[in-house]
């Protein structure tokens, strides 16, 4: 598996690195790792995060563009920096440059430039990927930039969205009693459970973080109940794990409040807040942010994990996303599909 000092190179058909992708490994003592299909590329991307990937379109460039405009296009793997490799020996080496870009790479590096100049390039994707503030470091999800970005696009191209708006309860508790390290182990886990199964159920579906325990995710309003169902699932089975044997039998442990009493703090919940433009139409992405707040904010007081959509004047959504209650097996915790 890659890791974030990682080399991913990829050229078609294969072939060893170049001396200029070896020296500038060797210099910033990143690892290299030569993957030879695009299928091993994307499920390379994810399930890692790569310092950057290099696509050589020397033999077979068309596939190379190709492979380099699906990673861009997905928003799970578009903010993995990537550079395509343009050299003398390719074909059309006068216009692929500008294919290359056209189809999303951050940098094209040709050999009609210098040694010095190639080096350089490079090194100045690693360093805009450095200085890329809107991926969380924890879960490498992109931030409240992207966030917005997708709330206008989705307004833009007119068709039917919701806007998931997701909440950890009781997380302080948690991370108070079992440290920062274990709660960076929650987000992970958190992150891992919207990223996967918004990515598996849902076409053209998008997951960011907003920062500490709270996510959004954004999927056509056909995938809202499928997903939601499976992600407050496989939530309530694993997050019990996070806990000690003693605490996860008992279903909660022992914590103060600020005033020092003493509480019986439950095992970590689910609050999703859901908003949609099934019959109301949103004027601007601040409000679907607002809406998609209060929404998670009812979701919070409701017990167990749950998401709620906000039907206020849907007439229409009420008899295709009927609200139900599914009690599970393991101790009375729920899931829910609530209106407001």
């Amino acid at each position: 598996m890659a890791s974030g000092n990682t080399l991913v190179y990829f050229a078609s058909p294969p072939s060893k690195p170049p001396g200029l992708i070896r020296r500038f490994r060797e210099a910033h003592g990143l690892d290299l790792l030569v993957v030879e299909t695009p299928e091993e590329v994307h499920a390379l991307l994810n399930r890692s995060f790569p310092a950057c990937l290099v696509l050589e379109a020397t033999g077979n460039p068309d596939r190379v563009l190709e492979l380099c405009a699906a990673v861009k296009r997905d928003p799970f793997t578009s903010i993995v920096p990537t550079v395509v490799l343009v050299t003398d020996d390719s074909q059309d080496p006068e216009d692929l440059p500008s294919a290359g870009l056209q189809a999303g790479a951050d940098e094209v590096v040709s050999d009609r430039v210098s040694d010095k100049e190639k080096s350089l390039r490079l090194e100045l994707v690693l360093r805009r990927a450095a200085r890329d503030v809107n991926v969380h470091p924890t879960t490498r999800l992109p931030g409240t930039a992207q966030i917005e970005r997708d709330f206008a696009e989705r307004m833009a191209a007119g068709g039917q969205f919701a806007v998931c708006y997701a909440d950890l309860d009781n997380f302080k508790e948690f991370n108070d009693r079992y440290g920062y390290n274990c709660g960076d182990s929650v987000i992970y886990l958190t992150s891992r459970i919207l990223r996967d199964v918004v990515r598996s159920l849902s076409v053209g579906g998008f997951v960011g973080h907003i920062g500490g325990d709270d996510f959004i995710f954004n999927v056509p309003l056909e995938f809202l109940e499928i997903c939601c169902d499976e992600i407050v699932q496989l939530f309530d089975e694993l997050i019990p794990y996070q806990y000690t044997p003693e605490d996860r039998k008992a279903g909660y442990f022992l914590g103060k409040d600020r005033r020092g009493t003493v509480h019986r703090i439950p095992l970590m919940t689910l609050s999703i807040g859901v908003v949609t433009n099934f019959s109301q139409q949103f004027s601007h992405t601040a409000q679907v942010s607002e809406l998609a707040a209060e929404m998670k904010t009812y979701a919070k007081t409701l017990p167990g994990s749950v998401y709620v959509v906000d039907r206020r004047g849907l007439t229409g959504v009420r008899a295709s996303h009927p609200p139900r209650r599914e009690q599970r097996a393991d101790g009375g915790r729920s899931r829910t599909a609530s209106d407001l």
